[in-house]
């Protein structure tokens, strides 16, 4: 599957919950003379509702820095990242801070390699955390989250124990928990199967589905060819975006 999707107007098609239209991006490199290196130039796609778009392209093309583009961990230099929000567009590019904030609240999830969680936090209440702040009731809440740690294999003798003290394939399972315990409008997932077995990486595959029939979008990277190609209705090769290295410059 090698399908590029582009939007070529400035406004965000009425099925897209992301569009992404000539983003660039350049990283400053102060430890060597401030030399600009630019990673990123031209990036265009969208992400309709129901999708799972994958991006695609050799390790260092910039596949993680266009997640944490969207997710407003890193700035663009240039170009607009509209995001379908509280049925208004969002431009991520220039967002202030707070809107990202509310925009991370409400509207898009991420799914990293690596669990950020509070020290000493149950990984049941880890997981059932973004339903409490919805207003859920947290015997609800941790109900509806134990049944989700249960499909991924983590046994109900850990869900009291905080998530620090699991193996880095637990750890990941919780991750993903958290991630799917509640449907956003977009969700990013940045590996999500890289450190499951074959069991809870089909499961995933099947919460990655469920999860697009109810409406979701989805922008994942994939390492695993089996998990993307069991997902994945369209594929952004982030490399035919990425300049080439020799125009490094002071």
């Amino acid at each position: 599957m090698n399908l590029m999707i582009h939007n070529e107007s400035h406004d965000l098609p009425t099925d897209a919950v992301l569009s992404v239209i000539d983003v660039a991006k350049t990283f400053t490199l102060h430890l060597q003379e401030s030399q600009r290196l630019p990673v990123l130039r031209g990036l265009t796609f969208d992400v309709a509702r129901g999708t799972c778009v994958v991006l695609g392209g050799e390790s260092g093309a910039g596949k993680s820095t266009v997640m944490k583009m969207i997710y407003g961990s890193y700035g663009t230099d240039s170009g607009r990242i509209l995001l379908s929000h509280h049925g208004e567009v969002l431009d991520l590019a220039a967002a202030q801070p707070r809107q990202v904030l509310a925009a991370r609240r409400d509207t898009v999830g991420y799914v990293s390699q690596f669990l950020r969680a509070v020290p000493r936090v149950p990984a049941l209440d880890v997981v059932a955390e973004p339903l409490v702040e919805r207003g859920v009731d947290r015997p609800e809440a941790r109900d509806r989250a134990g049944a989700l740690l249960a499909r991924l294999s983590i046994p109900e003798r850990l869900w009291k124990l905080p998530p620090a003290t699991f193996s880095g394939g637990e750890q990941q399972r919780v991750n993903v928990a958290r991630g799917f315990i509640i449907d956003r409008p977009l969700l990013l997932l940045d590996e999500p199967t890289a450190s499951l077995d074959a069991r809870n990486r089909a499961v995933v595959i099947d919460l990655i589905r469920e999860s697009l029939g109810r409406g979701s979008g989805m922008l994942a990277i994939f390492h695993d060819a089996d998990v993307r190609e069991a997902v994945a209705d369209a594929v952004v090769d982030v490399q035919a975006f990425t300049p080439a290295r020799e125009e490094v410059a002071a």
